[in-house]
């Protein structure tokens, strides 16, 4: 599905450039009828009239006008040459979605006739202990996925320096002692620099990305540069980043100060993130995270989840609690949204 994704958006891409192309082409040839007008409305006026002096005037305008004309048509010509090279790039590239979409269909059908032939074996092997076949079955249903978690740590040296040691500490504390504690599978990458971020996504492909750090009031998370220092890094380069990795991740935890806006944005691309409306306490922010992977660790939903870490802001009497703000794709309900499923 990843590779099909990309050869789609690869067609629509194509599409909207064909259409934006034979928009300024139409533009044109509007100009080029206004030129033909007004050159049409010229030479009659030239036979109309005995006026040395307007049929001079007028020849002049139809040379502009001729001179005027020549150019878009060559502009029209372009976009021509243009519009006919995208089409067949276009052609080229729904080719490629046809030959994946196949190709998907195939390897879907083989590996179900395959499971099939894997589970008619087993059963057949088993046919005088059926009871216990069911009973192995239904234990494995109730197995979770491993939901794997990628934590990002900024701690630039010209920046006020946070705890991050210990918030991926109190995370890991309270991940073990979760119900379903082996279904998460936790990886932290640190002094992380701009350039690490895909290679650390593609190299572990997470499910729940967390960054863990300084954020600014322009939208921005800060990581480091090559000295160690701050490096802001946009919105915009955030969401194109989760919008180029985001067949496996399903939630964005951004537990920096002033990521509202950029919580609120990733959220087109995947099921839900979690961001800060203001600026929070290092504090604050550990036992709101911490608690809130607990409670994904039990199984609970997104939104259950996120009002116990709430909540445990508040039984820790830090007046923070309304800071965290939880986003979702639009047609997403957070409370039917569970990470680890325990009947998956």
């Amino acid at each position: 599905m990843p590779l099909l994704n990309t050869y789609q958006r690869q067609v629509q891409r194509a599409k909207k450039k064909i259409s934006q192309l034979k928009t300024k082409k139409v533009r044109e040839q509007e100009k080029l009828t206004r030129f033909s007008q007004k050159i049409n409305r010229a030479n009659d006026a030239i036979s109309r009239t005995s006026s040395s002096s307007t049929i001079r005037s007028k020849l002049k305008q139809i040379d502009r006008d001729q001179k005027k004309a020549i150019k878009v048509e060559k502009k029209i010509a372009d976009f021509d040459k243009k519009i006919a090279k995208k089409e067949k790039n276009l052609l080229k590239k729904k080719e490629k979605v046809n030959r994946q979409q196949k190709r998907e269909r195939d390897k879907k059908i083989k590996e179900e006739k395959k499971r099939i032939k894997n589970l008619n074996s087993k059963i057949g092997g088993f046919e005088k202990n059926q009871l216990s076949i069911k009973s192995d079955i239904e234990k494995l249903k109730e197995l979770p996925d491993e939901i794997v978690i990628l934590f990002f740590a900024a701690n630039p040296s010209d920046q006020t320096r946070l705890q991050l040691d210990e918030e991926v500490r109190e995370i890991q504390e309270m991940i073990r002692k979760a119900k379903f504690r082996d279904s998460l599978n936790f990886h932290s990458c640190w002094a992380v620099r701009p350039t690490d971020i895909l290679q650390a996504i593609n190299e572990y492909e997470p499910s729940i990305i967390h960054f863990s750090g300084h954020g600014s009031t322009d939208d921005e998370i800060i990581f480091l540069d090559k000295k160690g220092n701050a490096k802001p890094v946009s919105k915009e380069a955030i969401v194109q980043t989760v919008m180029a990795s985001a067949e496996n991740i399903r939630l964005i935890f951004f537990n920096t100060c002033y990521s509202e806006n950029q919580a609120n944005a990733v959220t087109e691309h995947i099921e839900a993130a979690i961001g800060m409306n203001t600026n929070i306490g290092d504090h604050a922010a550990r036992v709101f995270s911490s608690r809130f992977y607990s409670s994904i660790g039990f199984g609970h939903s997104l939104e259950k989840a996120f009002e116990q870490g709430k909540a445990a802001l508040m039984l820790e009497d830090i007046k923070q609690e309304d800071i965290p703000e939880l986003f979702t794709h639009s047609d997403l309900d957070p409370a039917e949204i569970v990470i680890v499923n325990p009947t998956s």
